[in-house]
């Protein structure tokens, strides 16, 4: 039962992020700003049409009834919100019919309470309908007062008026519908969010792909418990945050998530760091250092890229996790140890232990669960919501308002092969929003040459150009197996997979063509 919930829990957020993306786009494809310039244009024409000193139109909102001045004569952001009754502006809605009103100044009604707000005198009135063209009824009413030189409004005032609101009718449903659209995006946008932290642990994990779902279920599974864990996967798949995300899910949340990068620490540091050193034990020491086995005491301890760390080192910090326990240098004294290891890696550890840079023992000891994280390729379901998230997070970091992805980029992300993984489309995505004009769409012109792949189109029009067909299909086989062979990071075995030929048939090839 608790798998069938968390399945259609799964197809439920899918729904809601494709649906808050379609939504998105067509919010994004519509031009409103024509059509609210037009409205505006109307409210400033109208009352020199009329011989009138002011012009309000009002609609109604979507899903509430509610009626409202969305333009209006010198308004400067005052909303004016007329009732259905007891109002000129709701009568007409309520009615369909137009209404004109002269001697306002002598009769009590809403329009007293209005000009108490805005220190006008409403004198007299025409006012008429917005009627839908599309057969959904009113939509709103556009209102002209205060005929000038104290004359009153007509029934061919009326007449002029209510062409005019005919005009009006197609820009007043459009906004309209793109406010709805806005708000329901907003809505889904919360559904998602609040969704995100129920599943994911609070995390800025995306995943839509079968593969990182797979990931997240053994996320799940080794977060209930201190098990050591090693994380294999390319480089800027987020190693770290799946590790961040075993921390935030264990018992020991609360307590300390030291990250180390095993590939940026000195050799001759490297002791030191780890298990840090007594105030005088060395030339430079000149107070006490605790070391990392000490921070992540209580908590959880990630070693990033640990095939990199020296193997001179390797026995010493084999004893640590061994034995719980170490010391620092300059002291006698013994301190215990208590932490779980995350271990991560881009290379294949027992290749690394079959050539002699990882020793076999610290390899049998360092994990007990191995996680293997997708790279992005493997994972096209993952892009797009990932380029939307890192749009947003941005967006807000750049305090620049820019739109969303046209259709033409989100091909071009999807087509990709992104050898950078997570971490590239995050740069792509700076990059973007730095280039593209304020309040203007993502468009491809702004994306780089790697993601384009002009280079690489060039490239090979160049190789084949001149060439029979057969001395063709080498050079382009050549070039397949060389790029497959970059992407595995050499690894021969997933190469051959990746290219649907055996392992053998791989060796002959790149025997064929001098491939190394």
């Amino acid at each position: 039962m608790e798998k069938e919930n968390k399945e259609k829990a799964l197809i439920y957020r899918k729904r809601l992020t494709e649906l808050r993306m379609r939504l998105e786009e067509v919010s994004t494809a519509w031009t409103v700003d024509t059509y609210e310039s037009l409205v505006s244009f109307f409210v400033t024409i109208l009352p020199k049409i009329l011989d009138a000193e002011r012009c309000t139109i009002f609609i109604i909102e979507m899903g509430t009834d509610k009626i409202y001045s969305k333009y209006g004569t010198e308004l400067k952001g005052k909303v004016i919100e007329p009732p259905r009754k007891g109002s000129i502006a709701g009568q007409v809605i309520e009615s369909g019919r137009p209404s004109i009103n002269n001697n306002l100044n002598q009769r009590t009604g809403y329009h007293k309470q209005v000009d108490s707000g805005t220190g006008f005198v409403t004198r007299n009135s025409v006012c008429v309908p917005i009627e839908s063209l599309t057969g959904h009824g009113v939509t709103g009413a556009v209102q002209v007062l205060n005929k000038l030189d104290n004359g009153t409004f007509n029934e061919e005032d009326r007449d002029l008026l209510s062409k005019v609101a005919s005009y009006l009718s197609m820009s007043i449903e459009n906004i309209i519908i793109n406010q709805e659209i806005l708000r329901v995006s907003d809505q889904i946008n919360r559904e998602v969010e609040r969704f995100d932290k129920g599943y994911f642990l609070d995390s800025r994990l995306v995943a839509e792909s079968i593969a990182m779902r797979q990931v997240l279920d053994l996320v799940s599974l080794v977060s209930a418990s201190p098990v050591n864990v090693l994380l294999l996967g390319e480089n800027g798949t987020g190693k770290e945050l799946i590790a961040r995300m075993i921390h935030n899910g264990s018992e020991q949340r609360d307590n300390p998530f030291i990250a180390v990068n095993c590939a940026s620490i000195p050799e001759n540091l490297m002791e030191s760091e780890f298990f840090g050193y007594e105030k005088g034990a060395f030339t430079g020491a000149e107070q006490l250092k605790k070391g990392l086995f000490e921070a992540a005491n209580k908590g959880t301890l990630f070693l990033d890229e640990i095939a990199d760390m020296p193997i001179t080192m390797q026995p010493k910090f084999l004893r640590a996790i061994q034995e719980r326990e170490g010391g620092r240098l300059g002291s006698t004294k013994t301190i215990k140890y208590e932490f779980r290891l995350i271990s991560a890696t881009n290379k294949n550890l027992k290749e690394e232990v079959a050539a002699g840079r990882f020793r076999e023992d610290l390899f049998f000891r360092l994990f007990a669960v191995e996680i293997v994280v997708p790279p992005l390729r493997d994972r096209k379901e993952d892009i797009l919501p990932l380029a939307l998230t890192f749009l947003d997070q941005t967006s807000k970091r750049f305090n620049k308002k820019v739109g969303n992805l046209t259709s033409e980029v989100s091909k071009l992300f999807e087509k990709y092969s992104w050898p950078g993984n997570v971490r590239q489309l995050q740069r792509e995505i700076e990059r973007l929003v730095s280039l593209t004009p304020e309040g203007a769409s993502i468009c491809a012109e702004y994306c780089s040459d790697e993601v384009k792949g002009k280079a690489s189109e060039q490239h090979e029009t160049a190789d084949v150009s001149g060439k029979n067909l057969p001395e063709q299909v080498k050079t382009l086989e050549k070039r397949e197996i060389i790029r497959t062979l970059e992407e595995t990071k050499g690894n021969k075995v997933h190469a051959a997979v990746k290219l649907g030929i055996t392992r053998q048939g791989l060796y002959k090839k790149m025997k064929r063509y001098g491939i190394q």
